[in-house]
């Protein structure tokens, strides 16, 4: 057992490394904490959704943003879109539950505005209608996903797509990468 759990962490380990020495992915990640900064700097919002643990994630990380992550400071806009649950299953039961995520993105999004929508997969249909959704208001579109996410390259504006197909490793990877942009954006912000 003590053998599985040094093998398990050993893979996270394997995969923070190669994240960190993959470029092309730095350069995403960076280019992302420029354009949330550029939109809080223009008093625009970040607005973030996923399924499941991605979901997890999109509120973990706008709760940082909007709460605080290290430094005492003033409340960011960001709001993980499934939080109001009477709203996410009355979409689902009335529209579907691939419209749950568009139908908030058409009421609260705005011109400017940021989506992070999460995926491990790329191929989930509400996180997939959500940017769609965002692209035609004129909101900047950031994906996180796996290697296999390709859908979601075709159709964000900028797409961080872990180098790994397992969806604990993404998904860890995807806290991590959350983490480090909450963490450069309250220096950017704040200092």
């Amino acid at each position: 057992m003590q053998e599985s759990v040094i093998k398990i962490i050993n893979q996270s380990a394997d995969n923070f490394y190669n994240i960190s020495r993959d470029k092309d992915l730095i350069v995403q990640i960076t280019n992302v904490i420029e354009v949330i900064d550029n939109a809080f700097n223009n008093d625009n919002k970040l607005l973030l959704c996923g399924n499941g643990g991605s979901a997890a994630d999109a509120q973990h990380i706008a709760s940082e943003l909007s709460g605080r992550f290290l430094k005492e400071r003033k409340p960011l806009f960001a709001e993980a879109l499934h939080v109001n649950t009477s709203f996410v299953t009355a979409v689902a039961n009335d529209y579907g539950f691939e419209h749950t995520y568009s139908r908030m993105i058409e009421a609260a999004g705005r011109d400017g505005d940021v989506l992070i929508a999460l995926s491990t997969s790329g191929k989930s249909s509400n996180v997939l209608n959500a940017i769609q959704k965002a692209n035609k208001i004129g909101m900047v579109t950031v994906g996180l996903t796996g290697m296999d996410g390709d859908s979601m390259t075709d159709i964000c504006h900028h797409n961080i797509a872990v180098p790994i197909n397992d969806t604990a490793r993404i998904q860890e990877a995807h806290i991590l990468i959350g983490h480090i942009i909450c963490q450069l954006l309250e220096e950017k912000l704040f200092d």
